[in-house]
């Protein structure tokens, strides 16, 4: 646990640098979700449409985001805001992300399943006919946007280590797949006009919505399992490891009789509590000298809540 805390105005440029790049992203994204709308109900592909409301759905997820991530920052952060928070959420505002990612993953996977089920009811009713031409387009100015935003956020996450924009060019990158998916599918059934295949046309949109969809589900599934882990407080394995590593050496160095531990990942957060069990009758200490002890274990970033203490008494612990 031992670290380097960083500076507090590298922590502000980092804040200031991820909500660039996710104000960049709902921008696009809004623009993204406005064009497959219009374009979708022109063209009279429910494909379109879909990857549409679904980006829509993603630039309001952004939003949400956005507004924790500014919350996160203020908090860490010294000012009349940081000490507001301060006082209303006395023990962080970490829990807040997973939350939002919890809600808004279920509401894409809700949305998700809605528009699978039409597709699958639009295939048995025959197939859905579309102007191709006005879908080429679309999928064509939607991937170059998409492969633009997601090189955008990759180069600015190389420095940031930000969860929220790796699943922001995560949702890009998968973007640009679903909409290769769309392009491909719609110049083919451009070619199959005229031809003695005719008769597949009505089915390529509503077979391109049900593989889009199921492209699209494992997403927004892995986003929920992690924050559900999160809201629900589970353990992760390797910070739990890597803590009683540490505790287990401080135990052996200075002759304690034992530790034990509580860990908790609170979406960029880490909640860690330390207790160290101290054998009965020893010398006594000042209370600067176990401060120095808790120092060596390790000390608070903007981050992490870590808390170290020391009893007799294994019920303490």
């Amino acid at each position: 646990m031992p670290t380097s805390s960083p500076r507090p105005g590298d922590d502000a440029l980092a804040a200031r640098a991820e909500h660039a790049v996710l104000r960049a992203s709902i921008i696009a994204t809004v623009l993204v979700a406005a064009l497959g709308i219009v374009a979708g109900l022109a063209s009279g592909s429910f494909a379109v449409v879909f990857d549409g409301v679904y980006s829509l759905f993603d630039a309001l997820a952004s939003i949400v985001a956005l507004l924790v991530a500014r919350m996160i920052a203020d908090y860490a952060a010294s000012g009349e805001r940081s000490r507001e928070l301060s006082e209303r959420f006395t023990m962080g505002v970490w829990h807040l992300e997973p939350m939002v990612l919890a809600v808004t993953g279920l509401l894409l996977i809700g949305a998700t399943c809605y528009a699978l089920i039409n597709a699958i009811d639009s295939f048995l009713s025959g197939g859905r006919e579309m102007q191709f031409g006005m879908g080429i387009a679309y999928a064509v100015v939607t991937l170059v946007v998409s492969v633009a935003l997601a090189l955008y956020g990759w180069r600015a996450n190389r420095r940031l280590g930000s969860q929220l924009v790796a699943i922001d060019i995560q949702a890009w990158a998968m973007s640009a797949a679903i909409t290769l998916a769309l392009l491909v599918a719609f110049v083919i059934g451009l070619a199959l006009e005229g031809t003695a295949q005719r008769w597949l046309v009505p089915y390529v949109d509503p077979a391109v919505l049900a593989l889009v969809c199921v492209l699209i589900l494992p997403i927004p599934y892995r986003t929920v399992r992690r924050a559900m882990a999160d809201v629900l407080m589970v353990t992760p394995p390797l910070l739990k490891q890597h803590v009683d590593e540490v505790a287990r050496h401080f135990v052996e160095r200075e002759g304690f009789l034992g530790h034990r531990s509580y860990v908790v990942r609170k979406g960029r957060g880490r909640h860690i509590e330390v207790f160290f069990i101290v054998p009965r009758g020893w010398p006594a200490r000042t209370l600067e000298a176990w401060d120095e002890l808790r120092d060596e274990i390790g000390d608070d970033t903007p981050d992490r809540w870590l808390t170290v203490s020391f009893t007799a008494d294994r019920d303490w612990a």
